[in-house]
């Protein structure tokens, strides 16, 4: 079973930047993608909005919210997954979690996903 453990949330000033890292154990099913979803306070887990993505080419998509702000990558030397956040603003503030999947789009929670236990990012006005 794939392991994901996030880290790298924390609290921030509207305007700030953090990066989230995602590590993560080999996914043994062939070719993969990974994303970033988020929940906020009072949101049920199917709730979960997408983030950023990145499928198995490294071809990368974004939320709109996320566009121009987020940047997701990958080292696959150090089995991690990292999303660069700046120019946080408060409406950022939420549980973001990692996932991996055949396929993940920003659109919609991917089946069988294998999800992260989760990392708070909190930013203040």
């Amino acid at each position: 079973q794939m392991t994901l453990v996030e880290s790298g949330g924390g609290s921030v000033q509207e305007g700030g930047s953090l990066m989230l890292s995602c590590l993560h154990s080999e996914y043994s099913y062939g070719a993969y993608s990974m994303g970033w979803f988020r929940q906020t306070p009072g949101k049920k887990r199917e709730e979960r909005e997408g983030v950023a993505a990145s499928d198995s080419a490294g071809v990368t998509s974004y939320s709109e919210s996320a566009k121009g702000r987020f940047t997701i990558s990958k080292d696959r030397a150090k089995n991690t997954l990292y999303l660069q956040m700046n120019s946080l603003k408060p409406e950022d503030t939420a549980m973001y979690v990692c996932v991996a999947a055949h396929k993940v789009e920003v659109t919609r929670l991917p089946w069988a996903g294998i999800w992260g236990q989760g990392t708070q990012v909190t930013v203040s006005a």
